[in-house]
């Protein structure tokens, strides 16, 4: 079986990781890196690996069409948005790792099924919506939240210029994220830059009102959705035995990186990158597929 073609646009710290997870995919073939500070670590390093660097942003993607059939868009949300537009137009799909929101929500513990998807841009939310909303998910399934709210703290170190630029994107796009793929009535996200020195690992909060309380069926969603996640994410586990308290549940996880480019502290980095690829090798092999039943396409 052959490899689907997949470019990086944005060389930052998040592009700059999922080159190194792509680089381990047998089903996405990483053809190019594009930037737009030829100086970039990023592209600085992808030049050194053998891959075709670009410095002028999405009008590379223009000139060459041909060069992937998957973009991951590792920007910012506002530059998502012209991203989106130019990628459709091209006939390339799009995976967005910014919280611009221009496609449908992606999580890949909740959306297992592809098979009859026809997409052309999925938003990957964010990082602290990765993290989180498979167990709002989990919990929903079987308790019905009423309201779900998480608090995602990150180490300000692994917060670059993008991270910082889509604040507010983050609190909106999560908290759209927690109620249209957790499933809850009502959603509220925050976000906290912790300054310690050594960094910390990436910690989230999760807290959900349910009008269902079962406890033993709660606990056992929770380690179920847990392990799925750490299918793509190994360092992703609970921090300590979720908390129940009336028609309250509040659940503490912890997400340590693999330290593919960024320390290991940096798990918001990681999976958010790990979440794309697992989403990009599923929509690939469709595409193999696709390939395989019409190979005149």
């Amino acid at each position: 079986m052959g490899k689907i073609k997949a470019a990086i646009i944005g060389s930052g710290n998040i592009g700059t990781d999922l080159m190194y997870k792509l680089e381990r995919s047998h089903l996405l073939e990483l053809t190019a890196m594009i930037g737009i500070d030829e100086e970039s670590e990023g592209l600085k390093r992808a030049k050194q690996k053998g891959y075709q660097v670009f410095s002028n942003g999405i009008d590379s993607m223009i000139e060459n069409p041909t060069v992937a059939d998957i973009v991951f868009d590792a920007t910012s949300a506002k530059a998502h948005i012209r991203h989106a537009k130019v990628l459709k137009q091209l006939g390339i799909m799009a995976i967005d790792l910014t919280p611009a929101a221009r496609g449908p929500f992606f999580c890949p513990a909740v959306h297992t099924n592809l098979s009859s998807m026809k997409l052309d841009n999925v938003n990957m939310i964010t990082c602290g919506g990765q993290a989180t909303i498979p167990i709002v998910h989990a919990i929903n399934q079987v308790a019905d939240v009423a309201y779900g709210e998480i608090v995602a703290t990150i180490s300000s170190m692994s917060a670059g210029p993008g991270t910082r630029a889509n604040i507010d994107e983050f609190t909106i796009t999560t908290r759209r994220g927690i109620e249209e793929v957790g499933g809850a009535d009502q959603g509220k996200a925050l976000i906290i830059l912790n300054p310690a020195d050594p960094p910390i690992l990436m910690r989230d909060t999760v807290y959900c009102e349910v009008k269902n309380m079962n406890e033993p069926l709660i606990r056992e969603a929770i380690e179920a959705v847990v392990e799925k996640v750490k299918q793509y994410v190994p360092g992703y586990r609970l921090k300590q035995e979720p908390l129940f308290d009336g028609n309250r549940v509040t659940v503490f996880i912890e997400v340590e990186g693999a330290g593919d480019y960024f320390p290991a502290y940096a798990g918001n980095l990681d999976i958010m990158t790990a979440a794309a690829l697992r989403v990009g090798e599923d929509f690939a092999r469709l595409m193999l597929n696709e390939q395989a039943i019409n190979p005149s396409r």
